[in-house]
């Protein structure tokens, strides 16, 4: 029985990318579900991280397993969120032999624009147990204020 195959020239391209970035110790690009449409590329570590919003703040949660608090840094400069940092390498023992690396190590950066209700001059930050918290305090005039209508 023949079958037709619908040739994809941007497939192949992919495949050939993500087998250079194998080769030179990158990570391959992260596609959707099906491999269709490409959501996240990724060329160095980036730590995760969740934004979430209420009525008050935003805050920014970023993972940093076995990350020291000093070794990270957290700066607002022209509306820009920015986080730096480095997870340093273990030293490799004499009488260990390691079989699979999967973890990444070295310098990070993370950025973020700021929400134009944000108030920058106020941004706090808090780190425990390998979670850095942000914390971006909205402006006063950008929370919600309920104002009673009369109907005359």
């Amino acid at each position: 029985m023949n079958a037709l195959t619908r040739w994809d020239p941007f497939t192949e391209m992919e495949e050939t990318q993500n087998r250079l970035a194998r080769i030179f110790g990158l990570a391959p690009a992260r596609t959707g579900n099906g491999g269709g449409q490409e959501t996240m590329t990724i060329t160095e570590w980036a730590p995760s991280v969740d934004i979430i919003e209420d009525d008050k703040e935003w805050l920014v949660k970023t993972d940093l397993p076995e990350v020291k608090k000093e070794d990270v840094k957290v700066t607002v400069e022209n509306g820009v969120l920015t986080i730096t940092g480095e997870r340093k390498f273990e030293k490799e023992e004499k009488d260990k032999k390691y079989h699979r690396m999967e973890r990444s190590y070295g310098n990070f950066l993370r950025s973020f624009a700021l929400p134009d209700a944000a108030d920058g001059a106020k941004v706090s930050a808090e780190f425990k147990d390998g979670v850095l918290k942000v914390h971006l305090p909205k402006c006063e005039q950008a929370k919600p204020k309920a104002v009673e209508v009369k109907v005359a």
